[in-house]
């Protein structure tokens, strides 16, 4: 899992290369979902804690084995770097680090499980997946706003010709919902294919 957020992370670094050169107004989902600075209010040391809960009909045992909590601790050092964990019960797992400068790297994470869980699922190329995601994620998307809440909606394989072909994954929507009240600024970030396939990452809580 290291190695796949890792490849994300330069993956979404060659789309903000894109984002940068493109019209604002097809950006504007991308700068939100990725949004620098969003851990500079956060204690060293703290851990902001999310719980993840997979439903996944393709694959049972995938949705037993990604449910549980992601961790996210801001370490010290210069630059400080943002560290990910998951744990399930009495075990963890090392998930990756990040410049903490560049903001939560939760994002990142739940992008690439996504993809991740899609390629095992319904087969077919993870690099195809990662494609339609990334130009997705560069494109107009559904945004709205409400009581402080952003929440944007991403459709990567809608109008997509081979959607038929991918098990209930055609219909993917992704859906994160954002605040400047929420520290770390993700309140919940969800994927869903019909009855299929689902993941919902929600904010728990800080700890210092």
């Amino acid at each position: 899992m290291i190695k796949a957020v890792s490849a994300l992370a330069g993956l979404l670094m060659a789309c903000a290369s894109v984002a940068t050169a493109a019209d604002p107004t097809d950006t504007a989902a991308y700068d939100l979902l990725f949004k620098q600075g969003t851990l500079d209010a956060i204690e060293k040391g703290s851990v902001l804690n999310y719980s993840r809960d997979v439903t996944n009909t393709l694959v049972p045992a995938a949705a037993q084995r990604d449910t549980g909590t992601i961790e996210m601790t801001l370490a010290g050092g210069t630059p400080p770097e943002a560290l990910l964990q998951f744990r399930q019960d009495d075990k963890h797992r090392a998930l990756g680090s990040f410049p903490a400068s560049v903001g939560n790297p939760v994002i990142m994470y739940f992008v690439e499980t996504v993809v991740r869980d899609m390629a095992e699922s319904a087969g077919g190329s993870p690099f195809y997946i990662r494609n339609r995601v990334k130009e997705a994620l560069i494109s107009p998307a559904d945004i709205t706003e409400s009581d402080g809440d952003v929440t944007v909606v991403i459709r990567p394989f809608e109008g997509d010709p081979n959607a038929a072909r991918m098990n209930g994954f055609g219909a993917l929507k992704l859906t994160v919902v954002m605040s400047e009240e929420v520290p770390g600024w993700y309140r919940s970030l969800s994927a869903e294919a019909g009855e299929a396939y689902g993941s919902v990452m929600v904010f728990e809580g800080v700890v210092e």
